[in-house]
C-alpha cells in the first residue's frame, strides 16, 4: 500500500502543487519562489526521507506570505492524506537536532487534533535574506491545522536566525518520519478511541 498525498490549492494569490510519498527516499524538486523557504523544504524532504514536489506560483511582488502560507496548508493536507487511516503508525515521536551553537527539540502526535506550541529566542533577526523569520511560525500552524497533528517545537537557545529556522526543519522532518513509519507490532489504529 502506498502512502501518498498529493493537493492542488489555487487562489486568486497562489497556486500551489504538493505531492508527497512518505516511504520514498528523499528525492526533492521543490520551487515556490521565496529562496530561504525552499532550503527548509528541502530540509524536511531530505531528513524526513520523503519524497516531496512542490510548484508553486505566488503573488511575490507583494510579498512571500501568501506564497509561504498557501504552500504550506497543501503540504499540511498531502501530508495527512498520505498518512490514510493511520493504521498501523508509531503515532509519537520526537527529535533533537542541534545546527552549530541552535538546538531544536520537536515532539509530535499524530492525533487528528491541530495543536502547535512553538518557542524560539525572541532576540532572533528578523529577516534571513528576504525572509521574514515571523513565518517560521506561521508556516507549522499552517501545516498543523491541515495535517491535523499536535507539534510542540521548542528552540532553547541559538544566536544565527538561519541556524534557529534550519534546525527546526531538520528535527520536525525526523520526528514525522518516526511517528508517521510502521510499527511491525501495530496492526491496528494506535488509539484507544480506535481512530485518529
Amino acid at each position: 500500500m502506498t502512502r501518498k498525498g498529493r493537493v492542488e490549492r489555487t487562489t486568486k494569490e497562489t497556486s500551489v502543487v504538493v505531492e508527497i510519498d512518505l516511504d520514498g527516499k528523499g528525492d526533492v524538486d521543490v520551487s515556490t519562489g521565496v529562496g530561504f523557504y525552499d532550503h527548509m523544504l528541502d530540509q524536511l524532504g531530505r531528513h524526513g526521507l520523503f519524497d516531496l514536489t512542490v510548484k508553486t506560483e505566488g503573488d511575490l511582488h507583494i510579498d512571500s506570505h501568501h506564497t509561504i502560507e498557501d504552500t504550506s496548508l497543501a503540504l499540511g493536507a498531502a501530508f495527512k492524506q498520505a498518512l490514510g487511516d493511520k493504521r498501523g503508525i508509531v503515532r509519537f515521536a520526537n527529535a533533537s537536532v542541534p545546527l552549530d551553537e541552535s538546538l531544536a527539540q520537536v515532539t509530535v502526535d499524530l492525533s487528528g487534533r491541530p495543536y502547535l506550541v512553538h518557542t524560539e529566542p525572541e532576540s532572533m533577526a528578523p529577516m534571513i535574506g528576504s525572509y521574514d523569520t515571523t513565518m517560521t511560525r506561521h508556516i507549522l500552524e499552517s501545516f498543523v491545522a491541515q495535517a491535523q497533528i499536535a507539534l510542540h517545537v521548542h528552540v532553547p537557545y541559538g544566536r544565527n536566525a538561519h541556524h534557529i529556522v534550519e534546525c527546526q526543519f531538520k528535527a520536525l522532518a525526523r520526528a514525522l518520519r518516526y511517528a508517521s513509519e510502521r510499527d511491525p507490532r501495530q496492526t491496528g489504529i494506535p488509539s484507544t478511541k480506535g481512530a485518529l
